[in-house]
């Protein structure tokens, strides 16, 4: 019996090693490529945004008679802006491209002593309140993953009104308002900080024209034409949410 188990036990350890050999070789499994998650800027989104503003206002008025315009001045009006925006983004590589309109209300106000007059010189002044403001435009940005650097440009457009004062009372002696079109280009800084919100800083230059306005009193009669000159600046911060898919991932 002690001989059958020797043997045996000799058996199995010749057999091992030959039985080891015939074992496949472990598969080598090469490891998963990194993935790069890169923020996608397409989508629809809707904002809020707040700043301040400033427009710049030149009054000349225009003669009954033919003849040169009589300047009363320039002035600045400023003060802060609300509203909101909507608009739409594609992302081609790097390249974003979109579309958006902006609504804002608005104080800009300001004033100075008319070079001309009502009774005797010094005895009125010029007032302008920009009230509101609309902004539709094109877009392009070039993104570098959550942050866009973008242009914009397109129409704009501005409620405005504006007034004759006697200063002794600060009462208005007559006024006009309008609604003036013109053009806009501006651009900013937008962040990702999440996946569908983004913060922007952005600028806006407005190009407004000439318009000539007919001026009337309380009784509504005309009592002057001005024609008034005017621009617009805008610095604004803008929040944004996004419908989307906010992250793509990239091998």
């Amino acid at each position: 019996m002690k001989k059958f188990l020797l043997g045996t036990v000799a058996l199995v350890a010749l057999a091992a090693p030959a039985a080891a050999a015939d074992l496949a070789a472990r598969p080598y499994t090469k490891a998963p490529p990194m993935v790069a998650a890169l923020y996608d800027w397409s989508g629809f989104y809707v904002g809020l945004n707040g700043g301040g503003g400033w427009t710049h206002k030149c009054w000349d008025i225009v003669p009954v008679v033919a003849g040169a315009l009589l300047p009363e001045g320039c002035h600045d009006a400023s003060g802060g802006t609300f509203g909101g925006q909507v608009g739409y983004r594609w992302q081609s590589a790097a390249w974003v491209f979109g579309l958006e309109a902006q609504g804002n209300w608005a104080d800009f106000t300001g004033s100075r002593v008319s070079q001309q007059f009502i009774l005797v010189p010094g005895d009125a002044s010029s007032r302008t309140n920009l009230r509101a403001f609309g902004l539709f435009t094109g877009q392009i940005g070039y993104a570098v993953n959550n942050a866009l650097f973008y242009l914009k440009g397109g129409a704009a457009v501005t409620d405005d009104r504006y007034e004759h004062r006697v200063i002794a009372t600060n009462t208005v002696f007559d006024s006009a308002s309008e609604t003036r079109w013109g053009a806009v280009i501006g651009g900013g800084i937008e962040y990702g900080f999440a996946p569908n919100w983004s913060a922007a800083i952005e600028y806006d230059h407005m190009f407004m024209q000439d318009q000539t306005l007919s001026f009337r009193n309380a009784a509504g009669l005309l009592s002057t034409v001005d024609r008034i000159r005017q621009d617009v600046d805008v610095a604004t911060v803008r929040v944004n949410y996004r419908w989307g898919g906010p992250v793509v991932a990239k091998y």
